[in-house]
């Protein structure tokens, strides 16, 4: 009987240990030896034979310090918006997609120096390692424009210089003022040639519309990202960094610190006690008039008017205002909104530790009231400035501009102006009975908050947007027919159409302002009012 109690404990021992050993098989095979930071491999469980085959040595894994939220957000922008870029590129094939790649790389770089920031302190800008940090950014950004420069020949010659305009936005981390107003004026030179590339396929091959739109989708996400990481320029780690040219080594490496963690957590504290309702002190008694008394006595309404039968003695203990603070005896007083505080008062304040509340802000003055500044017309850039005109007295103002040009229009009155040669856009913004005369636009002009405005279009224009705009007439020419015009809470606009022939009059199209809108099967259908009759 002995001899079986001890083959079946022998057997339960083997089993045991047999269970603990495919445990802890699957415990490592848990682990993923390829989670790391910068391509850092991690550590893996490993198992030695000391003597005995039953024992396994696990050692500490390394835990990888997990990358800042402006590396994380980077890397989205790289995974979503440039991948995007890629893969319409590879569509179009050829020296396009060879180029996307270099472009690919070169945000590759830019991250890799971001993740020097974070490491290192800040070096001189002169310096032999700074120019060394930037030397990777600046070869896969010269390869960008090399793809350009060796293919002049290719019938897509204009998607090669817009991505070798934009690849320039990637130059913002050298800026410590504003660095996405670079990012804005890059985009402005890669436009140039990209809005040729929807000009030329918007008809053919709408591919093309998407690879351009795609790369201009990068700008608005790198601005966005940098007003939100780096609004005042790259920050560099100066408390505790380390030496540029040592982080620059890691991170080709693909070395990042590791943090080990503890070996055993504490045991979470026990849960509270439930409530108990076992002991519950009774409700305190009601009085007879229906109140309930609390356990400190406290008197009732009786109290109150006891108080006030006293007559002249429920006064005593009010402070007697001092008659140089009398309005009645003092009338300079009432001139003032306030008394003035007293020595006391202000010791009673400080006392108190409560402040003030503010005085509400000055409201702004009228647009009438405001002081007029002198007109302005000036060239900053490629921007045209036209401002504070009001009935000019030499007419119209003529504006010899070109394609690189917009314009600004801004607080004008009664004037007229205009564009001599091709632009890119023009802005028009609180401004009222403007007259504008234009020749052709690669983009669109854009009308806010500008009453009794008037459009004439002499060549082409692709988009006309109005945007609180109340009376507003646009004559187009015959080249200008497929321009689009996106109005939002605009009233009494109307676009002239010429006639079949020169001799023809204008014909007047008003744009609708009244929608209806029904719910059918669940959606919401709108359409035009029409007033018949």
């Amino acid at each position: 009987m002995a001899t079986n109690n001890m083959n079946n404990l022998t057997t339960l021992i083997k089993r045991l240990e047999a269970a603990t050993s495919r445990l802890e098989d699957m415990a490592s095979a848990t682990i993923d030896p390829s989670a790391s930071t910068n391509g850092a491999p991690a550590t893996s469980a490993t198992t030695a034979n000391s003597g005995s085959s039953d024992k396994t040595i696990v050692p500490s894994k390394q835990i990888a310090e997990p990358l800042p939220p402006a590396i994380d957000n980077f890397d989205s922008i790289i995974t979503r918006d440039v991948t995007a870029f890629v893969n319409k590129s590879e569509d179009l094939g050829g020296v396009v997609a060879e180029q996307a790649a270099s472009v690919l790389r070169a945000f590759a770089s830019e991250r890799k120096f971001l993740i020097i920031t974070t490491r290192a302190k800040k070096p001189e800008i002169q310096s032999p390692s700074y120019m060394e940090i930037l030397k990777d950014l600046q070869s896969t950004m010269g390869a960008v424009s090399d793809i350009r420069e060796a293919n002049r020949a290719s019938p897509l010659f204009n998607h090669l210089s817009t991505v070798s305009e934009g690849i320039a936005m990637l130059g913002w981390i050298t800026y410590d003022s504003k660095p996405f107003d670079y990012v804005t004026e890059t985009l402005s030179s890669a436009q140039y040639h990209g809005n040729r590339v929807l000009r030329e396929f918007k008809d053919k091959d709408h591919a093309h519309v998407e690879w351009v739109n795609s790369f201009y989708h990068i700008f608005k996400t790198l601005i966005i990202y940098i007003k939100q990481h780096y609004p005042t320029g790259v920050t560099w780690n100066n408390q505790d960094g380390i030496d540029p040219l040592e982080a620059l080594r890691q991170v080709q490496s693909g070395h990042s610190p590791t943090t080990s963690p503890t070996t055993s957590t504490p045991a979470p504290p026990p849960p509270p006690p439930l409530p108990s309702f076992d002991n519950v002190p009774p409700p305190p008694p009601m009085s007879t008039n229906g109140t309930t008394s609390s356990a400190g006595g406290t008197s009732d309404m009786g109290a109150v008017f006891d108080q006030l039968s006293k007559g002249e003695a429920v006064t005593a203990g009010l402070r007697r205002v001092d008659p140089s603070l009398q309005t009645h005896k003092n009338p300079s007083l009432r001139t003032n909104s306030a008394v003035p505080p007293t020595q006391s008062d202000s010791q009673n304040s400080l006392s108190s530790g409560r402040a003030k509340s503010p005085l509400p802000g000055k409201r702004p003055k009228p647009e009438s009231m405001r002081t007029k500044k002198p007109p302005r017309k000036e060239l900053d850039g490629n921007k045209w400035i036209i401002e504070n005109f009001d009935s000019p007295t030499e007419g119209m103002i003529e504006i010899d501009a070109q394609i690189s040009h917009s314009i600004l229009i801004t607080r004008c009155t009664k004037t007229a102006i205009r564009v001599i040669n091709k632009a890119n856009a023009i802005s028009i913004d609180s401004s009222s009975q403007v007259s504008l005369v234009i020749d052709s636009l690669v983009s669109s002009v854009d009308v806010i908050k500008t009453p009794r405005f008037e459009l004439q279009v002499l060549g082409t224009l692709p988009t006309i947007m109005l945007d609180q705009v109340d009376g507003a007439s646009i004559y187009l020419s015959k080249e200008s027919l497929g321009t689009e015009v996106f109005t939002s809470k605009c009233s009494a606009v109307n676009i002239n159409i010429p006639g079949q022939t020169e001799d023809d009059d204008y014909r007047e199209h008003p744009l609708p302002e009244q929608i209806k809108s029904v719910i059918k099967s669940g959606r919401v259908m709108s359409e035009i009012v029409e007033h018949a009759g």
